[in-house]
């Protein structure tokens, strides 16, 4: 299997996973800085002209989330299960994608991604609309995580690797989490693990 994969938000996840399960893939570094992303071999893989792709035999598999589900299942792993929890590690899935992520991204966008790129200084309508919304979704995400230690029951799951992905770099994305004490706290829980400390190697 080979994961292009290139050092932002989305691969971030599948690269940790990927690490985690031990999964016998090729990590492929596409530079985006020099365009690689858009040259016509990789859209030929994904067409969108973003990372991550997985390359598995004939199946060339591109979303992040979709990613994690099929290495969780080709490793046979319980991080995507086969019981009723799976509708609830789904519903997560979605939820961050469209809300906690969402924003979040936006705020690691704005505040890292730009600069680093020399897009120009953060836009200032950007940040406070994607700061409110994040406080939103922060406040639901903590709420949750009271007395938990992960997103679904008991154990380890998919959701936790979607749903704290921007939790990294919150101090240069300037994620404002000083009122969230159960998110800094789950979250430190997964710092613990090497795979989420250095998913790039």
């Amino acid at each position: 299997m080979k994961l292009y994969y290139c050092e932002t938000l989305n691969p971030r996840k599948v690269c940790a996973l990927a690490r985690y399960l031990n999964s016998p893939v090729e990590f492929v570094h596409v530079d985006l800085r020099s365009g690689a992303h858009r040259k016509p071999d990789f859209l030929a893989i994904n067409p969108n002209g973003k990372v991550p792709v997985l390359q598995d035999g004939d199946l060339v598999l591109w979303e992040s989330n979709a990613i994690m589900c099929h290495l969780a299942k080709q490793a046979k792993s319980d991080l995507w299960p086969e019981d009723e929890r799976q509708i609830e590690v789904m519903r997560w899935l979605y939820w961050d994608a469209n809300h906690f992520s969402r924003y979040g991204g936006a705020l690691y966008f704005e505040n890292l991604v730009k600069p680093a790129l020399g897009m120009g200084a953060p836009d200032e309508i950007a940040v406070k609309r994607a700061t409110d919304f994040f406080h939103i979704f922060a406040g639901i995400l903590d709420a949750h995580l009271k007395g938990r230690d992960f997103l679904v029951g008991d154990r380890l799951s998919l959701a936790d690797f979607a749903t704290a992905v921007s939790l990294p770099y919150a101090g240069g994305a300037k994620l404002p989490l000083e009122p969230y004490a159960e998110i800094r706290r789950w979250h430190a829980g997964l710092e613990k693990l090497p795979a989420w400390q250095k998913p790039f190697g």
